[in-house]
């Protein structure tokens, strides 16, 4: 099924990389959860990564599924909560929300603590505040560097890692193909925000987000040319950053549009 997805694919022996197959998920809030059908449609046809990389919602994702747990497992564990379950209002000082929530689910869900012990390898992207760099996690420890990929400035407090601080990798890089194109035969990429809400509601914390939105769309383009197989989920704009009641119908969305890219992909 492999060579199958790419006919076009051409020969260089004198290019050995150590990774098959990668998988780049894209950030996008809520919308991640598209990754998870699009996943489960791979699964199907018995396509699986050999390296992921993933920012913000696709740092989530990736790292629930690099640990060894199952789209539709993934899935389940979500609807089973409200986004008050991880995320609190906080006084506006230093930012508007806070994850404790969600940071204690991972730690509770997660059966490993570090990315070196993950059963598939996996390069989550945050963005270094301090320096204004890229940074790309391959090693340390699970829950904060997934955290720091999606932590949106101003919405979020930046999380200190080894003294720096950081937030959400789409600052940079929200579509993180090109931190493992070079390590791959072949790079699925998976890009759940294509598209801005064109609807928004008219105060602080969903215009704050709505204007990262623009920069995490115009990072993606140059990413996306990399991909040798690329789905750009683009039927849920009407999704919010941090819709969870809607998790299912998203999950469905990004599994037929991955089942309909593969069946293309195969005539």
């Amino acid at each position: 099924m492999e060579n199958q997805i790419i006919k076009q694919e051409k020969k260089d022996v004198s290019k050995v990389v150590p990774y098959g197959i990668g998988l780049a998920l894209s950030g996008g809030g809520a919308k991640g959860f598209a990754h998870l059908g699009a996943i489960q449609a791979l699964e199907e046809k018995g396509i699986k990564p050999d390296i992921i990389s993933g920012t913000s919602a696709g740092a989530i994702v990736g790292a629930f599924y690099a640990c060894g747990f199952k789209p539709k497992e993934i899935l389940e564990m979500f609807m089973k909560h409200d986004v008050k379950d991880f995320l609190s209002f906080t006084l506006p000082k230093e930012s508007f929300l806070k994850y404790d929530g969600f940071r204690k689910f991972m730690e509770k869900t997660f059966p490993v603590k570090s990315l070196e012990e993950l059963k598939i390898p996996l390069y989550t992207v945050a963005a270094d505040f301090d320096n204004g760099l890229c940074k790309v996690f391959t090693e340390g420890e699970l829950v904060p560097r997934v955290l720091a990929s999606c932590t949106i400035p101003i919405v979020f407090k930046p999380i200190k890692i080894d003294g720096v601080r950081y937030v959400d990798g789409g600052l940079f890089k929200n579509f993180p193909v090109s931190p493992i194109r070079g390590l791959c035969r072949k790079v699925i990429g998976v890009n759940v925000s294509p598209k801005l809400v064109e609807e928004y509601e008219d105060n602080v914390l969903h215009v704050a987000v709505r204007s990262y939105q623009f920069m995490f769309k115009q990072n993606a383009v140059e990413d996306s040319k990399l991909c040798d197989l690329l789905l750009e989920v683009d039927s849920i704009d009407e999704v919010s950053t941090f819709d969870l009641k809607n998790a299912y119908k998203i999950y469905e969305q990004g599994y037929r549009q991955m089942v309909e890219l593969l069946e293309e992909n195969n005539n």
